[in-house]
């Protein structure tokens, strides 16, 4: 690979291409992007090479989609069409089936690998591109065996030089279980950040008392809504049960304070501690 082509240079785009020019120098970076702001700036900060247009894709090596996954819909069709039968294309949506879906007759479908690393941040835009984003993380690959083996080898390959580890997921599978560790966390971020907002316009001083515990848990409302409102929109059914189980052990929660019932609250959160375990076990 030598010519490797990133549609959208903000935060994951953005660190893919920083850490691809440190792991192969040799290799020329471009960047496609809707914002030609975002491209100047990701160009000024040496994250690209240069600035390419979708007709320039003929040449690329390697393609890297990441940006919202509406967005990835309507284009993966068109960035199929015009590559050549040696380059490989991944993206990095964070919903899978209808992405797959989208390109499961495609004449090139086997150029395409369907990816989700699980890394990120909750700043946006060429800025917030970071060296080492990808070490360490899980990247979870769907419909493996519908890529050309060749092809997915190589990014493979790519993917094991940044430091990543690798799953293996079919894509409804992959839908649903994000919708519980993930989807579910940003929708809590947003909802605990309002509700402090509302709160906060009449008491003025309530920001002055948050601690680091409220700032951990509300860290993922300053998250991109362009980004996570089409997540939420692809993966709704999905999104919609862990919703109702979350706000089922919220209002019992509740229930057992309205009846003071604190033994039960103890017992609720015991159990729960539990996590710590199976996070100390994947970490």
């Amino acid at each position: 690979m030598k010519n490797v082509f990133i549609i959208g240079v903000g935060l994951i785009g953005g660190s893919f291409a920083l850490d691809i020019k440190k792991q192969k120098p040799e290799y020329t970076i471009f960047g496609i992007d809707k914002s030609e702001d975002h491209l100047n700036e990701a160009f000024n900060l040496g994250i690209i090479d240069g600035k390419a247009s979708f007709k320039d894709l003929e040449k690329a090596d390697l393609v890297i989609v990441a940006i919202p996954v509406d967005a990835t819909i309507e284009v993966l069709s068109k960035v199929l069409d015009v590559i050549s039968e040696e380059a490989i294309v991944f993206d990095v949506g964070s919903t899978k089936e209808d992405i797959c879906l989208k390109v499961k007759h495609h004449p090139k479908r086997r150029n395409f690998l369907a990816a989700h690393p699980i890394a990120g941040t909750e700043y946006s835009g060429p800025k917030a591109a970071i060296h080492g984003l990808y070490k360490d993380k899980t990247n979870i690959i769907c419909e493996v065996e519908e890529t050309a083996f060749k092809l997915q080898e190589r990014a493979l390959g790519l993917f094991a030089d940044l430091g990543m580890r690798i799953r293996y997921m079919n894509p409804k599978a992959h839908d649903k279980h994000i919708a519980y560790v993930s989807h579910l966390s940003h929708i809590s971020s947003f909802m605990l950040g309002k509700t402090v907002i509302e709160k906060e316009k009449n008491e003025r001083d309530i920001f002055d008392m948050a601690g680091s515990g409220f700032e951990s848990t509300v860290r993922l409302a300053k998250s991109s809504p362009a980004m996570w409102t089409p997540i939420f929109k692809q993966n709704k059914t999905n999104v919609i049960e862990t919703l109702d189980g979350y706000i089922s052990n919220l209002k019992q929660f509740k229930q057992f304070i309205e009846d003071e019932n604190f033994e039960a609250v103890y017992n609720e959160m015991e159990a729960t501690n539990h996590i710590k375990d199976i996070l100390k076990g994947i970490s």
